[in-house]
């Protein structure tokens, strides 16, 4: 006879496992879907962990033992015996560009085997190959710190294989490429070109441009490039959903997005097959005169925590930017620059990208509207500049509860740091949104840049952790993978990919456990997207996304968190991915 619950919610602690379930009158009605015999990271209050869990139209009806939890299944509820494996909540990622049309249709230069000038070169000439002259050969995800040659890819590198097409390569970051002659003729950069606002060319010893542009002077050659068709770009989107749930991943916040891609959101939306959940921000002003047309497209959608879909997608503000790259060197510091990890880029602090008063009055008037805010910032000084101007923004308009963001936030000083807990612990505000995978996949040439001194306060989530300060884990794809099983490992291991300054650069002083990494994936990530009451921990009342892996992340050696296989996702208890594993799942007890 199924056990019948008492009235009051249950609360109780069986065998080192936390046990809860929904109020009833009698017996509890039987769920549409039962999950048993597994680990169940909850990531509630306590941490603590189950073994089964109940879902009924999306939601978590009840967390507790197995045996519990097979008390309501009934004959139509579908049972999944998990075999001992471990569940997590749906892990998100709080920053990443996400789209996969680049690997789709351009040049993909970011698996790690290219690790000299010649792989380079071998795939641009195979692109050629299959292009008419003339036409553009697109590519992404190059990095030097990755080369044997440690060195930028020239015009001169890129005439060698394409004398008859333009070419453009896109560093990983973002922040930086590399044209051929082809690409610099169409655009007219010659010897004596100079730089927009917030942007460097970069030349030979002779002075003539050698192809590499970084921030906004890459807009000379790109605003020559044909932009991918919105055919492209919706399959960029769609391969990338299936990609993220078939990692676990069931929720991402996309930042400067444009029309387009609000349009296609819906377009997924309505189509039924947007199975992450979207928290998208606006692209940002960089001027005073854009403004306003940023808040244009504020103002026409509903703003958090309201959503479209039910929780799925979300019009959630604004980026914006304060600086660059760390891999480019033209982050803002309030110290030079180094160069190979000793060596110092003398009278080369960065650059905002921003002009710092222009941001200030427009950061505080999207503040004042009401307006999430998340500013990309990763020199110490721009991080100082963000988090002082959220300070002036809150004490002139003291609102509670939207949740600004820190993009990158990564060397703070310890008056940002203290800043951040003041704020979030008052104002529920300045989080960053931090990617500790840069610590991997650009650490080589991170860590040479940023130097030995400041490489020690390198994402330094420890001291974040113990001033009160949570943060959003992130992948800023396609800067880095987005996989967050990566995140998870880098946030405890801080390795680097090719130990070129040694394994851990960075110390270790900063690492924190699994436990707590798995926090910024999860409860803390969904907070920063407003989806903390909704999606974050296993708990009653929460819709079921879910996440089951191959492996205990809590018990796991640390190498091994990094190859973490997902089997099974749910977003709101219906399953979105499914491994060999699970090709079928039992029905009734």
């Amino acid at each position: 006879m199924r056990r019948l619950a008492t009235a009051a919610v249950v609360t109780a602690v069986v065998a080192g496992v936390w046990t809860t379930s929904a109020p009833t009158r009698a017996q509890a009605p039987a769920a549409d879907l039962v999950l048993v015999n597994g680990k169940v990271i909850t990531v509630d209050p306590r941490d603590a962990v189950a073994e089964a869990v109940a879902i009924t139209n999306g939601r978590i009806v009840a967390v507790g033992t197995t045996a519990e939890i097979r008390g309501r299944a009934g004959a139509a509820t579908r049972l999944i015996d998990l075999g001992g494996r471990a569940v997590t909540p749906g892990l998100i990622d709080t920053h990443v560009h996400f789209t996969e049309v680049d690997q789709l249709f351009n040049v993909d230069l970011s698996d790690p085997a290219i690790d000299e000038m010649a792989d380079v070169l071998k795939k641009v000439a195979e692109a050629v190959a299959k292009t008419k002259p003339g036409e553009w050969i697109r590519g992404r995800g190059w990095d030097e710190g990755k080369l044997k040659e440690r060195r930028h890819i020239t015009a001169a590198d890129l005439d060698k294989v394409a004398p008859n097409n333009p070419v453009w390569l896109t560093n990983t970051t973002g922040h930086y490429g590399v044209g051929n002659n082809y690409a610099m003729k169409i655009a007219e950069i010659r010897k004596g070109t100079q730089p927009p606002p917030a942007g460097t060319i970069v030349h030979t010893d002779s002075g003539d441009p050698n192809g590499v542009l970084l921030e906004s002077a890459q807009n000379l050659i790109t605003r020559h490039v044909p932009p991918m068709t919105r055919e492209q770009q919706k399959a960029g989107i769609a391969k990338i959903i299936a990609d993220f749930n078939a990692e676990g991943m069931t929720g991402a916040k996309d930042p400067g997005i444009s029309p387009l891609k609000w349009e296609l959101y819906n377009e997924l939306l309505k189509e039924g097959t947007l199975t992450v959940r979207m928290f998208a921000l606006w692209s940002g002003p960089r001027r005073l005169d854009e403004a306003a047309a940023v808040m244009g497209r504020v103002n026409a959608q509903p703003r958090p925590p309201q959503s479209l879909g039910d929780g799925l997608l979300f019009s959630g503000g604004v980026k914006m930017y304060m600086d660059g790259s760390g891999g480019a060197r033209t982050a803002w510091m309030h110290e030079d620059w180094n160069k190979n990890l000793n060596d110092v880029d003398t009278g080369n602090v960065g650059y905002p990208a921003t002009p710092p008063d222009q941001y200030r009055t427009m950061a505080t008037n999207f503040h004042r509207a009401g307006v999430h805010v998340s500013t990309h910032a990763i020199g110490d000084q721009a991080i100082d500049w963000v988090v002082d101007t959220y300070a002036q923004a809150l004490a002139a308009t003291p609102r509670r509860g939207l949740r600004h963001g820190i993009i990158h936030a990564n060397t703070p000083t310890d008056h940002a740091i203290d800043e951040m807990a003041r704020m979030q612990r008052d104002y529920d505000a300045a989080f960053p949104e931090a990617s500790a995978g840069f610590m991997w996949w650009l650490g080589d040439t991170y860590a040479g840049n940023f130097g030995p001194r400041r490489n020690q306060r390198m994402k330094p989530l420890r001291t974040w952790l113990t001033k009160g300060v949570r943060w959003g884990g992130a992948s800023d794809f396609g800067v880095t993978p987005f996989a967050a099983r990566y995140g998870l490992w880098a946030s405890v291991a801080r390795e680097t990919l090719n130990a070129t300054y040694g394994k851990t650069p960075f110390g270790m002083a900063e690492a924190v456990d699994v436990r707590t990494a798995l926090k910024s994936y999860t409860i803390w990530a969904a907070h920063t997207m407003f989806l903390d009451d909704r999606v974050g921990s296993i708990e009653v009342g929460k819709e079921a996304d879910l996440a089951v892996w191959d492996r205990d992340p809590y018990t796991v050696p640390t190498a091994a968190l990094k190859d973490m296989k997902a089997e099974l996702t749910f977003v709101k208890g219906r399953i979105v991915y499914r491994g060999p594993s699970f090709q079928t799942a039992a029905r009734g007890r």
